[in-house]
């Protein structure tokens, strides 16, 4: 499956065309399904990561701006589900009950592509490899099968070409012994029976290397399949095609705090589209139809350094009609903060005594007061344009950071973008921020965009947002922190890292290099569009911009400890 094939439709998707929409998910859901099933063989949680993936994928595609590379980013999208999967999963969750009530996939790879020889060996032989090589190879299978190229698996991976070479080749070594493994158990070794006469017939770590410390000493085992006679996997996997989606298989997307249903099989078009389409037009949130959003207050206090008030509490709901009930506060006791250090922590005297001492050349307007909503019908103002020579990112061109310690260096003279997609409902409580570490130059933050603010309702009431709700518990910010759009938009004249630091909540930052162009057009984008509300403009065009909080010069060991200080 080519992305560039489909750039009719994806486009026709994010325009908001139902049909197209319908098309996209039912022509790439085969290719998630066998990323994820691979990786996971077939355990019970592969639905689920399957319809994390297409949620994610629905809810994003309005940032999508190259079509060509849809494919790529579908496939980062899944990966990084299963790898945080894979971080959540407790042992209860893992035992030998879930994985036997699932469908195998090796099995079903070999029963529905007719496998047979030396194909259905390989196939068998995934059992045999740990989690991390069954996600690589979830990918190398897609590769030299075709469907994706050695530059996505990389990207996919999150790392260099050069990299993922030396990690496919040990993948391979593995797989080969996985595949050594299989045929010695199909053979008649009377030494291996009684290596095996405790073995459960399930696969683990503990066995591999039992069976194949028997294979290497025994020369029976050893010589079934000689080298000669072993084709290597790569040509036995060539265009091989994808294992079929299991009629009956379901879509069921939670979204909006409501349930968009509608099963979708192997025959069947997908029919779900019509529930979540307000997905892809700006803002990506499905509102209650009688839902009313309005705002009022100036969006941003600022102040010099020397005359820094008393930092004020962000509200939890900022857009909320005066009839609804205002969202509860949280107690300073149930808030279940994050296990990572706080980022507002004070510094050492020692240190600020021996920071008075430095020379300081400040620039940029300082922002550590929460801000009231604007009104959503205000039109943005001008954006100032700056002078753009390209950014380069060492996370390629779109990354997402979901764990602590993921982190980006931005490099080079134009805007960058940071995603933000907050999930509540699985950790409520005190949020860490992330960081803007190393800064050598100038950074801004010159726009927020993206159709809502986190705080912005989407329920009839007033009390729910994409910060949490009445049922979950709200997600709480850092003492004067400023609210997050979906959308937050920066310049850079230099480098700087962006590092991820939270580790309690689930949320996503997602950072690329952007345009002048891209941000006037999504801070444009306005009621009359079908959107909730404008963007807004924070940049003057001058050194007296604001620059982002939670940014320094220096290189903490650990980001998360970077004060809420917005002179640099």
């Amino acid at each position: 499956m080519d992305g560039r094939q489909w750039r009719s439709t994806i486009a026709a998707a994010q325009a908001g065309d139902r049909r197209a929409l319908d098309e996209l998910v039912e022509g790439w859901l085969p290719l998630v399904y066998n990323i994820v099933g691979r990786a996971l063989n077939g355990h019970a949680d592969v639905d689920d990561v399957v319809q994390e993936t297409m949620l994610r994928a629905v809810d994003n595609l309005d940032t999508l701006r190259d079509p060509d590379s849809f494919r790529s980013w579908l496939v980062a999208i899944a990966m990084r589900q299963i790898r945080d999967r894979a971080r959540r999963r407790t042992a209860d969750q893992m035992d030998d009950h879930d994985a036997h009530g699932a469908a195998d996939f090796a099995e079903l790879t070999v029963l529905r592509l007719q496998l047979e020889g030396q194909r259905k060996e390989v196939a068998e032989a995934v059992r045999w490899l740990d989690d991390e090589d069954r996600q690589l190879l979830s990918l190398w299978w897609l590769e030299v099968a075709g469907e994706l190229t050695r530059r996505e698996l990389a990207a996919a991976v999150g790392i260099s070409r050069q990299h993922a070479a030396v990690r496919v080749q040990r993948m391979k070594a593995r797989l080969e012994t996985a595949r050594g493994i299989v045929r010695a158990l199909d053979a008649s070794c009377s030494d291996l029976g009684r290596v095996t006469a405790h073995w459960s017939g399930q696969p683990d770590s503990v066995w591999r290397k039992r069976i194949a410390r028997h294979i290497r000493g025994c020369a029976r085992c050893d010589g079934h399949g000689r080298p000669g006679e072993v084709v290597p996997a790569e040509r036995l996997l060539v265009g091989l095609a994808l294992v079929p989606v299991p009629v009956g298989f379901t879509l069921s997307l939670a979204f909006g705090g409501k349930t968009a249903v509608a099963a979708t099989t192997a025959t069947a078009s997908v029919s779900w589209s019509a529930k979540v389409i307000g997905a892809l037009a700006k803002p990506a949130v499905v509102v209650t139809a009688s839902a009313t959003m309005v705002a009022g207050g100036a969006y941003v206090v600022t102040q010099p350094p020397e005359d820094r008030p008393t930092q004020a509490a962000p509200t939890a709901l900022s857009t909320a009609r005066g009839p609804a009930p205002p969202a509860p506060r949280t107690p300073s006791r149930s808030p279940s903060p994050s296990s990572s250090p706080s980022p507002s922590a004070s510094p050492s005297p020692k240190k600020e005594k021996e920071k008075e001492k430095e020379p300081k050349t400040l620039y940029g307007t300082v922002v550590d007061v929460a801000d009231r909503a604007p009104d959503p019908d205000t039109p943005p103002a001008a954006l100032p344009r700056r002078p753009e020579s390209g950014i380069t990112s060492s996370g390629g061109p779109r990354t997402a950071m979901n764990h602590r310690g993921d982190n980006v260096t931005f490099t080079g003279r134009g805007y960058v973008l940071v995603r933000w997609q907050i999930l509540p409902q699985y950790r409520p409580g005190g949020l860490v921020m992330p960081a803007w570490t190393g800064l050598e130059g100038k950074l801004f933050h010159v726009a927020s965009g993206g159709g809502r603010r986190m705080d912005d309702p989407t329920s009839a009431d007033g009390r729910t947002s994409s910060m949490g709700g009445p049922d979950t518990g709200y997600t709480v910010l850092p003492e004067g922190t400023q609210q997050m759009w979906q959308n937050e938009y920066f310049y850079l004249d230099g480098t700087v890292t962006l590092t991820q630091n939270e580790r309690g909540a689930d949320y996503n930052i997602t950072v690329a290099p952007s345009t002048w162009d891209a941000v006037t057009e999504d801070i444009a984008i306005g009621p009359d569009r079908g959107a909730i509300r404008f963007g807004l403009v924070r940049d003057d065009g001058k050194d007296s911009a604001p620059v982002p909080q939670y940014v320094t010069r220096e290189r903490p060991a650990d980001a998360a400890t970077v004060p809420q200080r917005s002179e640099v």
